[in-house]
């Protein structure tokens, strides 16, 4: 049976990262061996839908990777060679193929290798989630670059950029040292958090999500949990992602209208995934340690469990927030910490919280501040304050749906209520 272009793509993802850690383990070339997967997945694109997958589609896949590998390395040795004559090596190399007769398996799984070498702190953040979608998520620089509102040139030199720089650092293609570890694991946890944020409410463009990158981190983190059963907050981040994701399909109206937590039809909201996600959440705090995550994922609980807004555990999720802050020190935690106080203890205590966070030069810019603002001046029934503070948050934000949100929001209170 001929399988769909959606059951390719989704096949391809999955063994993508798995060809590449064979070729970037065999060569110890990472760059390299990126480029020649590629062609073997744009190969299978080509080729699968029309004649069917191979009985051994992972097998099918390594092959090509690894003869196309053997001609992109010989064609580098050419070109050294030309170049360098006089102080060529000769024998052993990192970029050699390995002996004909040395048998070439893909048994061993490298994913996580290769989430904590796309990560690398020595990328900045952009290249690291570019990497990461292209080299451990299998897309292509074109989806990447769609996905970010970028021309594919653009992306297509940051990627490059990400694997130069991989490249001269000489990384070995393995996993950290222990001491090494924890920390580069936060950065991984952190450029997959930042996909899924950006997939969920899209910082550009004309709509409110990029569905394609939200799936996408959530399978990178289930894979993660698949490798890491045992962290706390790899399981953390899954529950976030699955409990915030859960309300997707009410987030929007039928003409893509965002429509606020509060005014939600709960029903639409995805029962099985807050059940996954609740479980995962509950277990990773009981096992410990507890991280910035796994809170998250507790506030997003009580959100999810909550019958209506009105039902919503405030005081409880205002305590967390509190925890969560003196964890991160984040501005966007305090600022949701202050919408929480203002539900618990009225929205002027609300307004006191946010006139601390003014001056913080990481907000500059963001229109989240205002639009809290206006959001508690309108609980206040300062209706006035409310419309400035909407639409200077209207100016700000570059996303269409919350622009037009904000708008409506400011239209709606500067018309004055009907005369009784």
């Amino acid at each position: 049976m001929t399988p769909t272009d959606h059951a390719v793509e989704d096949l391809l993802r999955e063994l993508a990262p798995q060809v590449l850690g064979v070729l970037a383990r065999r060569f110890g070339d990472f760059a390299t061996a990126e480029d020649a997967v590629q062609e073997a997945l744009l190969a299978a694109t080509r080729q699968w839908p029309a004649e069917g997958v191979p009985e051994h589609p992972r097998g099918w896949l390594t092959q090509v990777a690894y003869r196309r590998m053997i001609e992109l390395v010989r064609a580098e040795a050419a070109r050294r060679d030309r170049e360098e004559r006089a102080a060529r090596r000769s024998g052993d190399d990192r970029r050699t193929a390995p002996a004909a007769d040395e048998p070439l398996t893909g048994e061993r799984d490298d994913t996580l290798v290769l989430l904590f070498l796309c990560c690398h702190p020595t990328l900045s953040t952009p290249s690291a989630i570019a990497l990461t979608l292209r080299a451990v998520g299998g897309l292509s620089t074109a989806e990447i670059a769609r996905a970010f509102l970028v021309p594919e040139a653009t992306m297509a030199q940051r990627i490059s950029r990400a694997k130069q720089r991989i490249r001269d650092s000489g990384l070995p293609f393995r996993m950290p040292e222990p001491a090494d570890r924890q920390a580069r694991l936060a950065a991984v946890l952190h450029v997959l958090y930042l996909i899924f944020t950006e997939g969920h409410t899209a910082s550009l463009g004309d709509d409110l999500r990029r569905v394609d990158l939200s799936e996408e981190a959530v399978r990178l983190t289930r894979e993660m949990r698949r490798l890491l059963p045992d962290d706390s907050e790899v399981a953390g981040l899954l529950a976030l992602m699955l409990l915030t994701d859960a309300r997707a399909a009410a987030r929007t109206g039928p003409s893509g209208e965002l429509i606020p937590l509060a005014e939600q039809d709960r029903s639409r909201w995805d029962a099985a995934a807050i059940a996954e996600g609740t479980s995962l959440v509950t277990a990773a705090m009981i096992r410990g340690p507890v991280g910035p995550y796994q809170i998250q994922a507790a506030v997003a609980a009580l959100h999810d469990e909550a019958p209506s807004a009105a039902d919503t555990d405030w005081p409880q999720i205002l305590a967390l927030y509190g925890v969560l802050e003196r964890l991160t020190g984040s501005p966007v935690v305090a600022l949701n910490r202050a919408v929480a106080t203002a539900m618990v203890h009225g929205p002027t205590a609300g307004l006191d919280a946010l006139a601390g966070l003014a001056g913080d030069s990481r907000l500059a810019g963001s229109h989240r501040l205002d639009a809290a603002r206006a959001h508690l001046y309108e609980m206040a029934g300062d209706r006035d304050a409310a419309v400035t503070h909407y639409r200077a948050a209207a100016a700000r934000t570059t996303s269409r749906p919350e622009q037009e949100y904000l708008q409506l929001r400011a239209a709606h209170l500067a018309t004055p209520p009907p005369r009784r």
